[in-house]
């Protein structure tokens, strides 16, 4: 058992009474590993999942339809299939809160916290690729981690922003339908497996980070829709970051009520822990007068930009890409509810659902390291060349050409490494490279050869 802190044992024991030794013997037992399927990719009946369960010995979790646990021998974050975005390496407790907020597809949905995106992925997953998801992480580099994960599991509708709460609440007030908070913590639920969340904990950290999640949660109110739904999750045990600060958050906005609480308790199932309250706000909204510090009464988007009789970068590079789509990408469309965006070179598919007040004016101003899904980048002369964001987000078989190789071949293992391929019979322009029919990146052919577009940071060692 790990050394664990005298304040964190007496307070345990308050909280558990009788069922503290067994929680504290359960610091004596492995942590638990989990994964979560893919549903972007693999539906429920994908004849691959059979092969998955046997691969690396999946058992399923209980609170969660898509979600598995596994050994850790199995070490599924090292096969290609992980490459492939097939599923998220993901602590099955934590699978709880999206399945408590539970989105349907076409709906606005909001990831206030989200690195390094596990929810976020698993929202997405719900949403089917209809609708809008925001996910939002302050920290830049666990910004760029929750990016990479938006992009390897392929998520077409989805944004990613770098923003303090109270920038996001100020520009989108009553904007989403549902809104997962979960929150900066204690991390007193990490104590099996990292054992520096040990020795950072105190209770003075504890007090700050219930102060923190005070702080958060009315802006995650402000830009909930009257009727939505909100869940606040933490990965930590104590009462004072849990039901307290919910109990608390209650008394200061009678329009929301508890619905549904859940604790997951690593002495009681299998899973590191957690804790998550599914909220709802009334449908008349009583937001006016308590807006929190920086909201302002109305929305305020940017005025969008005029042109001086140019054609706008948009129309430019979007014909670019359609240009490149009728030769290379012939299976494909893009999502209806949506428009081009254009940062620097770089040319992004905006997903805006009808009526949304996400627009390209009302992300003006803030740092967005995904506006949507990475379409491809405008070189000299206008030629299009696709991003490795659209390789992920697209079947297999929309694309011209795809040199497929199951998994576990040489020519599989090759094109992970950065090698070039044989090209199918024919095969010219670009293409993808994919496993058991699931794409792993971009090649481009041409005699006989196709040559490797996998980015140098993805390739395996």
């Amino acid at each position: 058992m790990p050394v664990l802190p005298p304040d964190f044992v007496r307070n345990m024991t308050r909280l558990l009474g009788g069922e503290t030794d067994r929680f504290l013997r359960s610091y004596d037992e492995p942590r638990s590993y989990g994964l979560r399927l893919n549903r972007l990719k693999l539906d429920e009946r994908h004849s691959l999942i059979p092969a998955l369960t046997g691969l690396f010995g999946l058992r399923p979790v209980p609170w969660c339809p898509d979600g598995y646990f596994y050994e850790a021998s199995a070490r599924p974050g090292r096969h290609i299939y992980h490459a492939a975005g097939l599923y998220y390496i993901q602590e099955p407790s934590a699978m709880i809160a999206a399945e408590l907020l539970d989105p349907v597809p076409g709906e606005t949905v909001l990831d206030l916290a989200a690195a390094p995106g596990g929810k976020t992925t698993q929202l997405a997953a719900k949403l089917r690729g209809e609708g809008l998801l925001v996910a939002n992480e302050i920290h830049p580099a666990r910004a760029k981690i929750l990016s990479e994960n938006v992009e390897r599991l392929g998520i077409p509708n989805a944004i990613v922003t770098q923003a303090a709460p109270q920038e996001l609440s100020a520009r989108y007030p009553e904007t989403f339908d549902r809104v997962l908070l979960d929150a900066p913590c204690s991390g007193e639920g990490m104590f099996r497996k990292d054992p520096e969340a040990i020795a950072e904990w105190s209770e003075e950290a504890v007090e700050t980070c219930a102060q923190r999640q005070r702080d958060i949660l009315p802006h995650a109110a402000a830009m909930l829709k009257p009727g939505g739904t909100l869940v606040y999750s933490t990965c930590t045990f104590n009462t004072l970051e849990n039901e307290e600060t919910v109990a608390d958050f209650l008394q200061r906005f009678p329009e929301f009520r508890l619905l549904r609480e859940e604790r997951m308790w690593p002495h009681l199932g299998q899973g590191e822990g957690h804790y998550a309250a599914l909220l709802r706000k009334d449908d008349v909204s009583q937001e006016q007068g308590r807006r929190p510090a920086g909201m302002p009464a109305r929305r305020e988007g940017g005025k969008p930009r005029k042109g001086k009789g140019a054609e706008p970068p948009e129309a430019s590079a979007l014909s670019s890409y359609v240009a490149f789509a009728q030769e290379s990408l012939p299976g494909f469309r893009l999502p209806p509810h949506g428009q081009p965006l254009v940062f620097g070179d770089a040319l992004f598919w905006l997903p805006v659902p009808p009526g949304s007040a996400v627009t390209p004016a009302s992300l003006r101003g803030l740092k967005v390291p995904r506006p949507g899904l990475h379409l491809g980048d405008i070189r000299s002369g206008g030629r299009f060349e696709p991003n490795h964001s659209l390789a992920m987000a697209i079947p297999a078989e929309a694309a011209r050409f795809a040199a497929d190789f199951p998994a576990g071949s040489a020519e599989a293992a090759a094109y992970w490494h950065g090698e070039s391929l044989p090209a199918p019979p024919g095969a010219k322009g670009w293409g993808l490279a994919a496993v058991d029919g699931f794409p792993l990146g971009w090649v481009k052919a041409s005699d006989g050869q196709c040559k490797n577009r996998l980015p140098k940071g993805l390739r395996s060692p």
